[in-house]
């Protein structure tokens, strides 16, 4: 499996998943690195045929409406969901 890890998260990720045997880069190593627009990482994503790592609620709806990125795993805060602050995961 192929993967690209976007900025908000640690580029340790992107090297943790490749010593488990996952091919992943990080936005650090585009061209432009961590300043690379959303637009540029879900087309790299989808042009390289990776999931894209983010945490960046813009993608949901690139991701829905677009099929930009093609592939998504979004980890997103609490705040985001209309759960009790006792809710647990």
């Amino acid at each position: 499996m192929r993967f690209l890890v976007d900025a908000q998260l640690p580029k340790i990720l992107a090297a943790r998943m490749n010593d488990w045997g996952y091919e992943c880069i990080h936005t650090h190593d585009l061209p432009s690195g961590n300043f690379t627009t959303d637009k540029v990482v879900a087309e790299s994503a989808n042009v390289e045929n990776r999931i894209l790592i983010s945490k960046d609620a813009d993608f949901i709806n690139s991701h829905l409406l677009l099929d930009r990125p093609a592939k998504l795993l979004l980890g997103l805060h609490r705040k985001y969901f209309k759960l009790p602050t006792s809710a647990t995961f």
